[in-house]
């Protein structure tokens, strides 16, 4: 690990290590190179992605954002009652409004809380940091740079802790990526440690579509953003309007698929990766997977990773839910 800065009470580490780079490049090569072609989706969030995701957040269509803070603000105040001291780790923490409702919760107590928030984006997550500061003075950070797909065993902090893995973003894995994913969280945590995810649970085809193709077109914004994304970082010449946005509901997956499509040929290369690849209208660069759970579902994959649910509560149409783990060992 190699320390940032170590002024407090903000600090940051960084996980990510000289041999990532390449393994960067390798998982863009395969991604590009493959029959249906596709890029991870967490290329999206460099400090602009990060901006155009807050303002998805906020549109109407967006019911995800909201659904979780009302679910959020009622179980606050049991969730942080347990956590008398030790470490509030938020993985994937992005902006920090959610965060802020445990924050809040913890008044009186919050000078013995530690908080952690783990994010690939240095920027967005340094910006993040600073804003809590400001809010809440006497609240130490701890502000830690990694890939939470590839750097879990790597973080490390001592005392209790509360994991939070907000917005369903569990569902960006796939079933045995989840379960992967799980069980790491599973093997991090002590017999007192406690697990909150979002779930975004199955429901009607026209409001989960809806929800990745709102009418101001922020979404495809953010959807093609991915392509800028791999122009700076890795010195390619995507033409971001020769894509248009794709979502839509695959049922049979019980996931939201998004896609760029190309809209007449394209040919591209990637400089930093040796690759030149060539799409024909109409092909498509699968770019994420938003997939959506029942109950049932949840139950099992926890069960499979080792962890007990404590905890379950769900807004009154049962559209979003937040979960509690504990770890069976």
């Amino acid at each position: 690990m190699k320390p940032a800065t170590t002024d407090r009470p903000c600090a940051a580490i960084n996980c990510l290590i000289d041999g990532d780079q390449e393994a960067l490049k390798q998982e863009v090569y395969n991604g590009l190179s493959a029959r249906q072609r596709y890029l991870p989706s967490k290329y999206f969030y460099d400090s602009r992605g990060a901006t155009l995701f807050e303002q998805i957040c906020h549109l109407p269509e967006y019911y995800q954002t909201r659904t979780e803070l009302s679910i959020l603000r009622t179980i606050a105040p049991a969730v942080m009652e347990n956590l008398k001291e030790g470490n509030l780790i938020e993985l994937g923490s992005g902006a920090n409004w959610k965060i802020r409702t445990l924050l809040d919760a913890a008044n009186g107590k919050r000078s013995k809380i530690r908080y952690v928030p783990v994010d690939v984006c240095e920027p967005a997550l340094a910006q993040a940091s600073k804003d809590l500061i400001q809010l809440y003075p006497e609240l130490t950070v701890l502000g830690i740079v990694a890939d939470i797909t590839r750097d879990l065993g790597r973080i490390w902090v001592d005392g209790d802790k509360l994991i939070a893995f907000f917005g369903s973003t569990i569902g960006n894995f796939n079933e045995q990526e989840s379960i992967t994913f799980l069980r790491s969280v599973a093997g991090a945590m002590g017999p007192r440690d406690r697990f909150l995810v979002g779930m975004d649970m199955i429901k009607p085809t026209e409001i989960l579509e809806a929800a990745y193709n709102d009418t101001q077109g922020i979404t495809a914004e953010f959807n093609k953003n991915i392509l800028a994304v791999m122009n700076c970082g890795f010195h390619a010449n995507f033409d971001l309007p020769s894509f248009d946005h794709l979502a839509f509901y695959n049922e049979e997956r019980a996931c939201i698929e998004m896609h760029l499509r190309a809209n007449r040929d394209v040919s591209v290369k990637i400089e930093d990766i040796g690759l030149h690849i060539t799409l024909q209208q109409g092909e498509t660069i699968f770019t994420e997977i938003c997939r959506k759970f029942s109950r049932e579902q949840v139950v099992q994959m926890a069960a499979e990773a080792g962890l007990v649910i404590t905890r379950w509560l769900s807004d009154p149409a049962a559209w979003f839910s937040l979960v509690e783990m504990m770890s069976k060992r």
